[in-house]
């Protein structure tokens, strides 16, 4: 089970809301542990991106750069449906869901409060669960 700091989940919710009504995306780096060390902030790319995410190549590749030089690990990939109250995969979800061990953090924006749920994706048999993480004080 992932473990976020309260404040990272702040910082992911923050980025969805400030990307609304395009979708945001980022990183969550950590330990072997699962513990959250770093969110990384991506831009998206995606020629719509009121409907989908593309992280922009130097983006990822400068986070990925990152967590490598600090000794972390991807936990996990996070971004938006901000026209979803109780979100989960799409299909393009599952269709570009390229890291297998990552939870996919999905934030849905259309209810009274931010969402965000967790999910493990498998691409190959086009299918997701849903997995439980936990927020901790600092």
């Amino acid at each position: 089970m992932i473990t976020l700091p309260s404040s990272h989940r702040n910082q992911i919710l923050a980025h969805a809301c400030e990307t609304d009504p395009a979708e945001c995306c980022g990183l969550i780096g950590g330990d072997d542990k699962k513990q959250s060390l770093s969110i990384y902030v991506l831009r998206n790319m995606a020629a719509n991106a009121n409907v989908a995410y593309e992280a922009a190549p130097e983006d990822l590749f400068a986070a990925q750069r990152q967590m490598r030089d600090r000794g972390e690990q991807l936990l996990g990939i996070y971004h938006s449906h901000p026209r979803s109250a109780e979100p989960a995969p799409s299909e393009t979800d599952m269709r570009l869901a390229y890291y297998p061990q990552a939870i996919y953090f999905i934030i849905g924006l259309a209810g009274p409060q931010p969402v965000m749920r967790a999910f493990r994706i498998f691409e190959r048999e086009e299918r997701w669960e849903e997995v439980e993480y936990a927020i901790v004080d600092e």
